[in-house]
């Protein structure tokens, strides 16, 4: 296949891109690089069946020649970024999802939104499942996240009831693993740099909120299913393995052999109290399931930012 995926220098959009690659498709990437990196798509980039094209897909997208398929997956999507880019966040989920839909409308391609367990807010049920409408601030300071992503999946399945475009729709849960940014702001790198320096684990609240973490190679795997797929409606990929997140930061003290200690301060605004998918669909109609043991992504996640560390010595 010939694909376009937007935020292609992203985290999670690099791994998916190597894993189309190996598959023998092209794959076109698409990025402003307000938060991705180049570093992410180095290993690509000589590859024939790789091409990048620096653009903000909030405009207008011309791609020439056939497409298969459209992978929407540009976003900011940690609370410091999207902080830090409220309205371009609130227009990539508004313009950017319309642009790409229209693209793969003009092609006859599939399309694949990637959204996020943002769009069940602080949710009331626990674990959340796709029918689960969620508990939503639209106004808060998560609102441009959160509303962004409630608009792109809205706007998705208009353009497959109205003009009978083959959509996708992917909730993603808490992702981690190698090349997440230093600075994410998000729990993961946080705590693996601050361990890894010796310096305070800063948890937020009492530590009780609750989050589900799953490994980056386990998400690709049920992202390639999900395109493969003949479901319309959203489907939740991410790992049901549930803990709070004082007992997160001890796990990661204790696996980095950190001398850190913990610093407890305020809760952010709306951050949710729980988070933890319920899988039963991507079971059933995905045969997918997470198989990395939080343990072995840990190990390998932890590993790569030690060699970043190294490297910038």
């Amino acid at each position: 296949m010939r694909i376009l995926l937007t935020g292609g220098a992203g985290f999670i959009a690099s791994h998916l891109t190597e894993k189309l690659l190996s598959a023998g498709h092209y794959v076109i990437g698409m990025d402003n690089l307000i938060t991705g990196r180049m570093e992410n798509i180095a290993g690509v980039m000589n590859d024939p069946n790789f091409e990048f094209i620096k653009h903000d897909v909030s405009n207008y997208i011309d791609v020439k020649g056939e497409l298969d398929y459209v992978l929407h997956m540009a976003s900011p999507a940690s609370p410091v970024d999207y902080l830090e880019h409220p309205i371009k966040t609130l227009k990539v989920g508004s313009l950017g999802t319309h642009n790409s839909l229209g693209v793969a409308k003009e092609h006859g391609a599939k399309f694949l939104l990637a959204s996020t367990s943002e769009v069940y807010g602080d949710p009331l049920v626990n674990p959340q499942p796709e029918t689960y409408w969620g508990n939503v601030n639209p106004v808060g300071p998560r609102g441009v996240y959160d509303e962004s992503k409630r608009f792109a999946e809205a706007i998705t399945l208009a353009y497959h009831r109205t003009h009978g475009i083959d959509t996708k729709i992917v909730r993603i849960f808490n992702t981690f693993g190698e090349r997440m940014r230093h600075q994410d702001g998000r729990v993961v790198p946080n705590f693996i740099d601050q361990a890894l320096n010796n310096e305070p684990l800063t948890v937020y609240g009492d530590g009780s909120q609750t989050r589900s973490f799953c490994y980056v190679s386990d998400l690709v795997a049920g992202l390639i299913k999900l395109m493969d797929s003949a479901l319309n409606e959203p489907v939740n990929i991410g790992n049901p393995e549930e803990m709070s997140i004082l007992e997160f930061a001890q796990k990661i003290i204790k696996m980095t052999k950190s001398k850190s200690e913990i610093v407890y301060e305020e809760l952010p605004v709306n951050d949710p109290k729980v988070r933890r998918p319920d899988i039963a669909k991507a079971k059933k109609e995905l045969d997918w399931e997470p198989v990395v043991s939080l343990e072995e992504g840990l190990n390998r996640t932890i590993g790569w930012f030690k060699k970043e560390a190294e490297a910038d010595l």
